[in-house]
């Protein structure tokens, strides 16, 4: 995805022609970036040979997902609904990974039932609860334990999973008590030991620390975990200034640690695979004039992408066609939603725009769609995946009807 004599490409498509053939907002994926995140991963990480599972929640678009189980990967999904979709999407059982802090009976018995790889559990209430349902169907569970590590990812507040603050996991104490229950039942198998400890991470040390944490745990238990999910977590560079986490300094860690303790690592991407390979292309409405700035109304709002208002999240805002005339203004790209918190960016030395013109929002693959919504009864936009020339619809826009 880029300019090409001044105008923005999604692959081989010129990025107004399909904003004038499928309306705006559109989300907009390119598959060859998708391939080129899964490939630069597994590349990274071979020496290793782990089972990649993407994170389900990231994007649960069920074409997106098949060209992902094609590529070669699992799934990584916290709800029963992700399970099903995963499953439909073409990836196998043996792939699958379910964690999550409130799985339903109904979710552990369809998840059960399908024979997916493991279960993470990350509260003794839940390992009860698939004992009881073991024994009542006679059958033995292959589960894991998600542990708490209390480390800080130095992330967003409010997508840190790994402080003992945080609702997810177990704490160590408690690990090693229900270690010796799990191994003392006749209808659970402990294959994996599991830890998570936050999203959009950037810096190898938390990993670091994390893996020093797993550890000590492992020299206290002294037992032998088949499977260590390291989670995922792995930031992207949303601002364009090159900050990327070091990934062969976290391999070499790995590496170290897989020398002491001899298991299958597991880990479960999502922002990685997919963040990046998405954009979102709106239209402006109207400018309004402001004293000091001035507010550039788009079509797309926070129930699009929800991501600036929820988390204070910055997405880059870009022209579809480039021009070297400056805005003598600040400018604040802002939805048509009547929350103060609808709002995208505010930005200076933007080029200057004018009503109607398209622009790009860079980087919403993940957690876009997927945490979309029709607040102020909005329909949701169309998604569309590129393939060099070719053009796919993967969900069609919603109209008013639908929601009617």
């Amino acid at each position: 995805m880029n300019y090409k004599k001044d105008e923005f490409f999604v692959e081989k498509v010129k990025s107004s022609f399909l904003a004038k053939k499928y309306s705006t907002p559109l989300y907009c994926y390119s598959f060859e970036r998708i391939k080129d995140n899964i490939q630069s991963f597994k590349n990274t990480f071979k020496t290793i040979n782990p089972l990649i599972c993407f994170a389900v929640k990231a994007n649960s678009n069920k074409i997106l997902l098949t060209e992902i189980s094609k590529l070669g990967l699992g799934a990584d999904v916290v709800s029963g609904g992700e399970l099903m979709k995963a499953l439909k999407s073409g990836i196998k059982p043996n792939k699958i990974v379910f964690s999550g802090v409130g799985k339903t009976s109904e979710e552990l018995k369809y998840a059960i039932s399908k024979k997916i790889l493991l279960i993470n559990a990350e509260s003794k209430s839940e390992i009860l609860e698939i004992e009881r349902i073991a024994k009542n169907k006679k059958k033995k569970i292959d589960i894991g334990i998600r542990i708490n590590p209390n480390t800080d990812a130095k992330t967003l507040s409010q997508i840190s999973t790994g402080k003992k603050e945080n609702k997810f996991g177990i704490s160590e104490e408690m690990t090693l008590d229900l270690i010796k229950y799990i191994n003392s039942s006749k209808n659970l198998s402990l294959k994996c030991l599991s830890v998570h400890i936050g999203s959009q991470i950037l810096d190898h040390r938390p990993y670091e620390k994390t893996l020093k944490v797993l550890d000590k745990i492992l020299k206290k238990t002294k037992f032998s975990f088949e499977y260590i999910d390291l989670g995922g977590g792995m930031g992207i560079d949303y601002d364009n200034k090159n900050k990327k986490l070091n990934l062969k300094k976290y391999c070499l860690s790995i590496k170290k640690f897989l020398r002491r303790n001899k298991s299958k690592i597991i880990f479960e991407p999502g922002r990685s695979i997919i963040g990046n390979a998405g954009v979102l292309i709106s239209k402006v409405i109207y400018i309004k004039k402001g004293s000091r700035k001035d507010f550039i109304i788009l079509d797309a709002a926070m129930n699009d992408l929800i991501r600036p208002a929820l988390y204070n999240a910055k997405h880059r805002i870009i022209p579809v066609k480039k021009s070297k005339i400056k805005s003598k203004k600040n400018y604040e790209f802002v939805g048509p939603i009547c929350e103060s918190t609808d709002k995208f960016l505010t930005t200076k030395k933007f080029q200057k725009l004018k009503e109607k013109e398209l622009i790009i929002i860079c980087d919403v693959g993940a957690y876009g769609m997927s945490l979309s919504s029709n607040y102020n009864v909005r329909p949701k936009p169309a998604e569309i995946l590129i393939k060099k020339s070719k053009i796919i619809t993967i969900n069609k826009r919603q109209n008013l009807r639908d929601l009617m």
